[in-house]
């Protein structure tokens, strides 16, 4: 099968086009004919050699797919050969086939192409289990979202206003905004022009907001802090700023806030299972009356990979990047 190799760590142009053996099936998996792959940040940092695949993970990038399955391993009772799927997986993906764990795939929304599908596991999964999970964000209560025009940013806002919250996201330009206020934000903030922190607190009456969903780190880690409601959660899942800062902490008793985070890859297949259970029975009825849709920036040749990575390095997208693995040179 071909996949996207990458010799050794570095800048995008040290990803090409090679051949390797198809994945064996073990019990409890499925392996998928991959469509199109989607493009992550992890995949940017591990290219960069800053984030190892898990102990027994593929060694090969890419953490979602869609596909059809072609093969069932012994256990799985869930999906059949000829389902059109979409995958979390824990590497692998940027290949022509990949065999993943069974209760990490879901089936394709209805409605929805199969490049569309591509882009909803890493998201859906990411942003489920630290906004709803971790961060316990109810009905009614207000999300802040960093980076909303990403991925991750574009699905939370979604998320979130579909299932009754307020939505105030920071972005980095004028079009990214409007992108963030098109999908239902009820706040977008231009972060090179305004100061947040004060617009969130003339916007909310100094209230402030009930979770926080935070990629950048460094400096708004302690802007996170004083922007936060009483009895807030703050939740990191990324550190674009780096991941130490000087921080009051005297806010974090006064107001009882909670700061969290975590990581995906690394977590257990149960955790996963448990997060697409959550998903199929609460998200994919959304995805499939449309108030929930994946917002693709750029489709890709697995051949220009390359490309796809340096445009998501320049921050330049607004929604997100998928491969399309199937096509010719």
């Amino acid at each position: 099968m071909r996949y996207i190799a990458m010799k050794e760590p570095g800048d995008a142009r040290v990803l090409s086009v090679d051949t390797t053996e198809t994945p064996q099936l073990q019990a409890g998996e499925v392996l998928i004919d991959v469509a199109y792959a989607g493009v992550n940040r992890p995949d940017v940092f591990q290219r960069m050699g800053a984030y190892p695949p898990p102990l027994g993970a593929s060694p090969i990038l890419g953490l979602e797919v869609s596909g059809t399955v072609t093969q069932v391993g012994s256990g799985v009772t869930q999906f059949s050969v000829g389902d059109t799927v979409c995958a979390l997986t824990n590497g692998g993906a940027y290949a022509e086939q990949v065999a993943v764990d069974a209760s990490q795939c879901l089936h394709v929304p209805k409605g929805l192409s199969l490049a569309e599908a591509a882009a909803l596991p890493e998201t859906c999964f990411t942003v489920w289990s630290n906004v709803f999970d971790r961060g316990g964000l109810k009905p009614g209560e207000t999300l802040l979202v960093h980076g909303g025009a990403s991925g991750i940013g574009t699905t939370a806002i979604q998320m979130a206003k579909a299932l009754g919250s307020r939505v105030i996201a920071t972005a980095s330009s004028a079009d990214k905004c409007q992108m963030c206020l098109d999908l239902g934000a009820d706040l977008a903030i231009n972060y090179r022009e305004e100061d947040y922190v004060e617009v969130i607190k003339s916007f909310t009456d100094k209230r402030g907001v009930d979770v926080t969903l935070d990629m950048v780190g460094g400096d708004y880690i302690d802007r996170n802090i004083q922007v936060a409601a009483m009895d807030g959660r703050i939740v990191s899942i990324a550190f674009l700023r780096g991941p130490k800062a000087e921080v009051n902490f005297m806010p974090v008793m006064l107001k009882r806030l909670t700061l969290t985070g975590s990581t995906l890859r690394p977590q257990p297949p149960e955790v996963k299972a448990q997060i697409a259970t959550q998903l199929e029975a609460i998200v994919w009825p959304l995805i499939v009356t449309g108030k929930i849709k994946p917002q693709l920036a750029k489709i890709f040749s697995l051949y220009d990979a390359p490309e796809a990575h340096q445009m998501m390095e320049d921050n330049k997208i607004i929604g997100k990047i998928v491969l399309d693995m199937q096509a010719e040179s």
